[in-house]
C-alpha cells in the first residue's frame, strides 16, 4: 500500500506552474532566458487598491471573516454583478475564495460524484480537467477548431451531452487561445442547454474585462436567464486588476451550491485573507479608468505578436479577441529536426527544444488539451516581446 493517496495519481502539477520554475530556475544559473508562460499580467495593482489595503493594516483589520466573504465585499460584488452583467444576486447567494482556482475546486467537489461527466470546451486552462478528476469525476472534452476561433460549435456541444452530464465549463475570453464569444454565439449554446434541465454551466468569466476591438462582454445566466438557476458565474481579480498574488476569486450562484460550497471551504482554507478582501471591495467600487488604458497596450502587444508569429515558419497564430494570450499551431514544425538533431516529434518537444535554443519558455498544446500548438503570454513590454518573437522566428527557421 503506498503512502501518497490513489487520487493524486489521476492528476498532474500544473504545467503552466511547472513551464515558470523552470524558466527561473535556467535564469538563476545565468541562462538568458525569457518566459512567456504565466497567465500574470505586468502591470502594478493600481494604488488605490493598495492603499485600501494599507488602510485595512492601520485599522486592524487582520481577524478572521466570515468564511466565504465580508458582508461589505459580497454587498459589493451583488452591486457589481448588476451593474456590469444585470445579474441579480442576494448576498447569501455569493461566494468568496482565495483565487478563481478554489472556488471552481469548491463548486466542483461539492457536487461531483463518480461517474459524473463535466464538460470542457478544447484547448482549455489546465486545471479544469485534474479538478475534475481530483473529483472522481470525467472529463469529456470538446475538441474546438482554429478555423472557427476555437468557439464551441451548439452541434458539437449537444453531441457530447449524455445522462452523466452534470457540468459544463464555459471560458469567454479564453485561456489558452484569447477566443471570446458574441451574445448570438452564446444563446445558440444556451438554446442547447435550455434542453437539457440536468445538466449545470460553470461560466469562468476571469477574462471579462479584457476584450479588444469593441467586442460586448456577455455571461450566459444574462444571455439566457432561464439557466440562472443553474449557473455558476465564476470571476475574480487577478488578471483585469493586476491583482494575481492578492489570490481573491468569486461567485454567484444558487443558495443551495453556494451553501455547499461554504461548508467544503469551512473545512479546507476557511476565509480569504482579511486586507485582500478590504482591498477587493476598493477594486469593485473604484475607478476602473485604468483598465482601458492597460487594454490599449494588450491590443498593441497582441498584434505585434500575431503579426510577428506569423512570419515564423510553419506557424499559424490567429488573432484573438480577448485575454492575453495567443495560442499558435505549430504543425508545420512537427516531423523537423533542430540543428542539434533533436526530433519535432510533438509540441512538447517543439517548446522544450525552443527553451534550450534559444531561452524561450512558452507552454505546450498538450497541457491545454489541444495540439500540436502552444501558448503565448503577452502580458509582458514589446520589447521583450519583440525579442522573444526574433528568437522563435530564428528557431523555427533553423529547423530542418
Amino acid at each position: 500500500m503506498g503512502f501518497i493517496a490513489d487520487s493524486l495519481n489521476r492528476i498532474q502539477p500544473s504545467a503552466t506552474i511547472a513551464v515558470s520554475t523552470k524558466a527561473r530556475q535556467l535564469k538563476a544559473t545565468g541562462r538568458d532566458v525569457i518566459s512567456l508562460s504565466a497567465g500574470e499580467p505586468d502591470f502594478d495593482t493600481p494604488d488605490n487598491i493598495k492603499q485600501a489595503a494599507v488602510k485595512a493594516l492601520a485599522e486592524g483589520r487582520t481577524k478572521y471573516t466570515d468564511v466565504d466573504g465580508t458582508p461589505e465585499l459580497k454587498a459589493a460584488i451583488v452591486r457589481k454583478f448588476k451593474r456590469e452583467n444585470n445579474l441579480d444576486y442576494k448576498p447569501n447567494q455569493i461566494s468568496v475564495g482565495t483565487g478563481g482556482k478554489q472556488v471552481i475546486y469548491n463548486a466542483l467537489l461539492a457536487t461531483l460524484n463518480p461517474g459524473d461527466e463535466v464538460i470542457i470546451p478544447a484547448p482549455c486552462w489546465v486545471s479544469y480537467a485534474d479538478i475534475v478528476m481530483l473529483a472522481d469525476g470525467k472529463p469529456v472534452f470538446v475538441d474546438t477548431k482554429i478555423e472557427d476561433g476555437f468557439r464551441l460549435k451548439p452541434e458539437a456541444l449537444e453531441a457530447a451531452i449524455t445522462p452523466k452530464t452534470k457540468w459544463i465549463i464555459f471560458n469567454s475570453p479564453s485561456n489558452p487561445t484569447g477566443a471570446a464569444y458574441s451574445r448570438d454565439e452564446i444563446k445558440v449554446l444556451t438554446d442547447v442547454l435550455l434542453k437539457h434541465p440536468d445538466v449545470w454551466i460553470l461560466t469562468d468569466d476571469i477574462y471579462e474585462h479584457l476584450l479588444y476591438d469593441g467586442l460586448k462582454f456577455h455571461t450566459i445566466a444574462e444571455v439566457e436567464p432561464g439557466l440562472f438557476d443553474r449557473t455558476l458565474t465564476v470571476n475574480g481579480l487577478s488578471k483585469a486588476y493586476c491583482m494575481t498574488g492578492w489570490r481573491l476569486g468569486y461567485a454567484g450562484g444558487p443558495v443551495k451550491l453556494i451553501d455547499a460550497m461554504r461548508k467544503l471551504q469551512s473545512q479546507s482554507t476557511s476565509n480569504p485573507c482579511s486586507i485582500t478582501q478590504a482591498a477587493a471591495v476598493e477594486a469593485l467600487d473604484g475607478p476602473q479608468g485604468f483598465i482601458a488604458e492597460n487594454n490599449a497596450k494588450f491590443v498593441e502587444r497582441r498584434d505585434l505578436v500575431v503579426s510577428m508569429l506569423n512570419q515564423a515558419a510553419g506557424l499559424k497564430c490567429p488573432k484573438p479577441e480577448g485575454a492575453f494570450y495567443v495560442y499558435p499551431s505549430c504543425a508545420g514544425a512537427i516531423g523537423k529536426t533542430t540543428p542539434s538533431g533533436k526530433v519535432i516529434a510533438n509540441d512538447e518537444d517543439f517548446v522544450t527544444a525552443l527553451l534550450e535554443d534559444e531561452g524561450v519558455a512558452v507552454v505546450h498544446g498538450a497541457a491545454f488539451a489541444s495540439s500540436p500548438a502552444f501558448r503565448v503570454s503577452y502580458a509582458t513590454s514589446k520589447e521583450i516581446l519583440e525579442d522573444a518573437c526574433r528568437r522563435i522566428q530564428r528557431f523555427c527557421g533553423n529547423l530542418r
